[in-house]
């Protein structure tokens, strides 16, 4: 081992090169990250980060996997908090969810972009993370059916794909600056929220 790679442990390297790698994602997007550059980043040898990652799409699989298991922690917590009333509790997933995808664009692009997805090269590992992730999203979807927040009578598969896909077009509308800015986050989300929310007094 060269000595630069000697200032990590095995186990830490990994973890290093997955958080330099979502740096260099966030400020030059996919087509500036690669393993080349992630061990010049890094000062390692250019063949330390294959020892971790295969390859860049095993990287990026890697990256949008971590992302995922990010959102689901914010969504589980917030789903949890079963002090709170339904109907807020939708309300705050929605600005989580905008609020998610507007601080984080890049991975927010690697985690439902075309660029895994697509093509067909998502790894297992990101796929056992992010179906999870929906299914999870369908089953807040079937408590706010039960809170009569969502209407009852659709299937709650449908309905949670109508609403995270409402999501994920605001969503794309911030990230790519068409029809939409940071100053508009706040008042989509609340116009979002009464478009789901049956008027009910007591949830």
């Amino acid at each position: 081992m060269t000595e630069s790679i000697q200032r990590y442990h095995h186990g830490d390297l990994q973890a290093t090169l997955l958080q330099a790698a979502t740096q260099r994602l966030e400020t030059h997007g996919i087509d500036g990250l690669s393993l080349r550059k992630l061990a010049e980043d890094l000062g390692v040898s250019r063949t330390a980060p294959y020892h971790h990652f295969k390859d860049k799409n095993a990287l990026l699989s890697a990256i949008a996997a971590q992302g995922f298991a990010q959102w689901h922690d914010v969504a589980k917590q917030i789903f949890e908090q079963h002090e709170v009333p339904a109907a807020k509790r939708l309300r705050v997933f929605i600005k989580n969810y905008i609020g998610f995808a507007a601080a984080n664009p890049q991975m927010y692009e690697l985690m439902f972009g075309r660029t895994l997805w697509q093509q067909g090269a998502a790894s297992e590992d990101l796929k056992n993370v992010a179906y999870p992730s929906f299914q999870y999203q369908v089953e807040m979807t079937r408590m706010w059916q039960q809170h009569e927040l969502l209407p009852k009578e659709q299937d709650p598969v449908r309905l949670a794909q109508v609403t995270w896909g409402t999501l994920h077009g605001i969503a794309r509308l911030l990230i790519d600056g068409i029809y939409a800015d940071s100053s508009h986050i706040e008042e989509m989300c609340d116009c979002a929220a009464a478009l789901f929310i049956q008027h009910k007094t007591d949830c």
